[in-house]
């Protein structure tokens, strides 16, 4: 941890590129809420930004989402409709500028990668492949030996040997479509539905921006979600003014059961800076969190 909040907002905003990175090597994916979960549980908040401001959400977190501007104008982070995603540059600069110093003086000034560094590669993706080159000249000798073996019990008459080789191959024919077919059949159901509300609605203070006769009110059509079961998540696209927003996500029309800041119930509210035009909140009832983009 930093000694102070600037300090600390800047290894939160390395540990943003980092955990990114990571998400490419892993093929794990992320939606910001989360990316920014583990920033701060790997740069826990102080005393000071562990306070919470009138909206109910700790002063750093809302420090940390207004920093992340500058990874973004700096050209290593891209937020998007899908969520957060990282860009070459970023990944080359979470090796250009290792040490903290040196990271935020380079995004303070808007300092560029060096030219000469290259994209990095995962570590683990290494190793991953030396083992699975060990493991297949392993197994290559076996490979070798078996048709020798083979070979030495089939060479008998071979008349003998011809009868048994059309005997077999019909039967082998048969058992290799006969297990296909289960294979097939099991994978079918792919996708497993999660039971989902009646009603999803984006509740806060640009309602009536979208046509609602008052804010922070759930049960007007025009803040409700629509829901795609192709990919079971909820959105709702609109045109929204700059400026700042607060708001909750609330199911069947009501207040009864909500959800704010990183999916908690009845948590802090989220928060939006928007620089104005078109923005679409997805909505993950299996996280109960959201995604701007």
């Amino acid at each position: 941890m930093g000694a102070n909040t600037a300090e600390n907002t800047n290894l939160r905003l390395k540990a943003v590129l980092d955990i990114l990175a990571e998400g490419v090597w892993s093929g794990a994916t992320l939606n910001a809420g989360e990316v920014l979960a583990e920033a701060i549980g790997r740069v826990p908040f102080n005393d000071h930004e562990a306070e919470l401001l009138s909206g109910g959400i700790p002063r750093g977190h809302k420090t940390l989402t207004s920093a992340s501007a500058k990874l973004v104008k700096a050209g290593w982070l891209v937020k998007g409709r899908s969520g957060w995603t990282i860009p070459d540059d970023g990944l080359r600069a979470t090796v250009a500028f290792p040490d903290v110093s040196a990271f935020a003086e380079a995004l303070d000034a808007g300092t560029p990668v060096p030219a000469d560094v290259p994209v990095p590669t995962a570590p683990p993706a290494k190793a991953k492949t030396k083992r699975a080159a060990t493991s297949k000249k392993a197994a290559a000798p076996k490979a070798a030996a078996e048709p020798k073996v083979a070979a030495a019990k089939v060479s008998a008459p071979k008349a003998a040997a011809t009868k048994t080789t059309t005997t077999k191959a019909a039967p082998a024919a048969k058992k290799a479509s006969t297990r296909k077919a289960p294979a097939k059949a099991a994978a079918a159901p792919a996708v497993e539905t999660l039971p989902q509300p009646d009603a999803v609605a984006i509740a806060g203070d640009f309602n009536k921006i979208l046509g609602a006769p008052e804010d922070w009110a759930p049960q007007y059509d025009e803040v409700q979600m629509e829901f795609n079961p192709l990919v079971q998540l909820w959105a709702l696209t609109a045109e929204l003014p700059a400026g700042f927003y607060t708001y909750k996500i609330a199911l069947n029309r009501s207040w009864d059961e909500n959800y704010g800041a990183f999916g908690v119930r009845d948590g802090a509210n989220h928060e939006l800076n928007h620089d104005g035009g078109p923005v679409t909140f997805t909505y993950d009832h299996a996280t109960h969190d959201i995604v701007v983009g």
